[in-house]
């Protein structure tokens, strides 16, 4: 479970600083943090299942 929320909050912080770097302003950092914050949040998730399934 804690990976899939770091993976979320370290997607946040990828998409608000790529948004910052093309220029953009708050609500383009927030849309940007968002959207990178769900992907690598989905990408943990599937991670998780994959390594409960192997390992177990």
């Amino acid at each position: 479970m804690i990976f899939i929320v770091s993976g979320m909050v370290i997607g946040a912080i990828l998409g608000a600083m790529r948004a910052k770097a093309r220029g953009g302003k708050r609500l383009d950092m927030l849309q940007w943090g968002a959207v990178f914050a769900i992907l690598f949040g989905l990408i943990a998730l599937f991670v998780m299942i994959l390594l409960s399934r192997v390992v177990v």
